[in-house]
């Protein structure tokens, strides 16, 4: 890969930060991990350390690529909408690239799980690739031909704080989003929200809705058909405005079944079209579809 040997992959994550190493052919070389400080400055110190680490250890160089739970502002060039508090209001990108003494990509770790997917993962292959991560939030990224969209704002693909379509009377005005907004996708098919609107205000897990609405828990299967429907009308607006090639989901929730088989049919019932072939993939490479989506933000053959 011209100057460098292979490629790193940083997943900076709330609890834990951990690199990998792919080779020219995509496949896994190794993988370091180790906890995430909470300081700024420790922050940068722990990725350099996994870097160091990685490139030790296979005897090269490498072309790193970081996903963050956030974006770099295209008008201040620091981090923004970052729920790892230590990171906004940061150059982060520029300092990485000084404390590694190599360019440093960034993105938001939603595009990272979709350039993952896209690359040789559930939607390998597909020119419009849009991703989804439902899991204790949720957010999207757009690939086109193998490259992120990530916009003139740096947000394209934010549908976790996009609206929920066609509301019904007694979805509005709607829940406060912490972003200041009502009504945004993640507090109506996130986890805790499916897990709250099944079992109440105090309710977290959804993991079990599956199986209890399978055993006839009417609140559970209740709960699960407003779910498929709000997904449905979610990506119903994504497939009008971008009309993607493949959606692919990851996150805590994609091993749900009726994301798979009940939502593609509801969509029918919203999307602006005589017919919906849009498949709806669950991700092949699950959690290490992040990590593994920040190596590929360089190209194949990254400059020296």
């Amino acid at each position: 890969m011209n100057s460098y040997d292979f490629r790193i992959g940083i997943d900076l994550g709330g609890t834990k930060i951990e690199g990998i190493a792919l080779g020219a052919d995509g496949a896994e070389r190794m993988r370091h991990r180790v906890a995430t400080p909470s300081g700024y400055p420790e922050t940068l110190d722990a990725i350099a350390e996994v870097v160091g680490a990685i490139e030790h250890r296979l005897g090269g160089v490498g072309s790193v690529g970081i996903g963050i739970p956030g974006v770099i502002s295209a008008t201040t060039g620091m981090v923004k909408n970052a729920n790892t508090i230590a990171l906004n209001g940061q150059r982060f990108d520029a300092d990485m690239s000084a404390r590694l003494k190599r360019q440093v990509k960034v993105a938001n770790d939603a595009n990272c799980f979709a350039l993952s997917e896209a690359a040789d993962g559930a939607g390998a292959g597909y020119g419009v690739v849009f991703g989804v991560i439902i899991g204790t939030g949720c957010g999207g990224g757009i690939v086109v031909d193998g490259r992120v969209l990530e916009g003139r704002n740096r947000i394209a693909g934010e549908w976790g704080h996009t609206p929920l379509p066609w509301p019904r009377a007694e979805e509005t005005p709607g829940p406060k989003c912490w972003c200041g907004k009502h009504n945004c996708m993640e507090l109506w098919v996130a986890g805790p929200s499916l897990a709250r609107d099944c079992d109440g205000p105090d309710a977290k897990d959804a993991a079990r809705l599956p199986v209890r609405a399978a055993a006839g828990d009417i609140a559970a299967a209740a709960a699960l058909a407003r779910h498929t429907d709000r997904m449905a009308r979610g990506l119903a607006v994504i497939i009008n405005m971008i009309d993607p090639d493949v959606i692919v989901l990851g996150g805590g929730l994609s091993n749900m079944a009726h994301l798979y088989t009940d939502v593609p049919q509801a969509m029918k019932r919203y999307v602006f079209s005589d017919f919906v072939e849009t498949p709806v993939v669950q991700n092949r490479h699950g959690d290490s579809s992040g990590v593994r989506g920040a190596a590929w933000l360089w190209p194949e053959k990254p400059p020296g």
